[in-house]
């Protein structure tokens, strides 16, 4: 019987680029992701966004709600909504820890990849986050621009 092929571990099939830069990322946990078939094909061909994504709660159990995975081509009849809730998959004890950090910092769960694993399962990771003001994003760009400027100097004095 021939292996199953699957893509290479750690594969990005979508990212959410654009967290980083609005929020500060306190923490980031990985979890798995309810899908169909024809979005785990789609994922593969590495179509989906995750601009405004979000996650949190709804009836007890974790949702990811807004991420955009395309119908998938070659699906017959049976396709999927594009931007569908798609239940998370975690532990009890991390739910209640992330709805704890939620409701008690006022932090985000904001999805900020989707990637297959060495096994071939999607999972998302989700970073628990706060937004950052406009002067935040001065001072990390600031920050950013001298560290680069400072690894030039180094490079162009040795």
């Amino acid at each position: 019987m021939a292996k199953k092929k699957h893509t290479t571990p750690g594969t990005i099939a979508a990212q959410n680029r654009k967290a980083r830069h609005d929020y500060s990322i306190e923490g980031n946990m990985e979890t798995g992701l309810v899908l169909t078939g024809s979005e785990v094909k789609s994922l593969r061909q590495g179509k989906a966004s995750l601009v405004d994504a979000w996650a949190g709660e709804r009836d007890g159990e974790l949702w990811m709600f807004n991420c955009y995975i395309p119908e998938y081509a070659s699906a017959r009849n049976i396709g999927h909504e594009d931007r569908r809730p798609r239940k998370l998959l975690v532990h009890a004890r991390e739910f209640d820890r992330l709805l704890m950090s939620i409701k008690r910092e006022g932090a985000t769960l904001v999805p900020l990849s989707i990637y297959f694993n060495d096994r071939g399962i999607a999972k998302v990771d989700l970073g628990i986050a706060t937004g950052k003001r406009q002067y935040d994003k001065r001072q990390t760009e600031k920050k950013r621009d001298w560290e680069r400027q400072k690894a030039r100097l180094v490079r162009e004095n040795s």
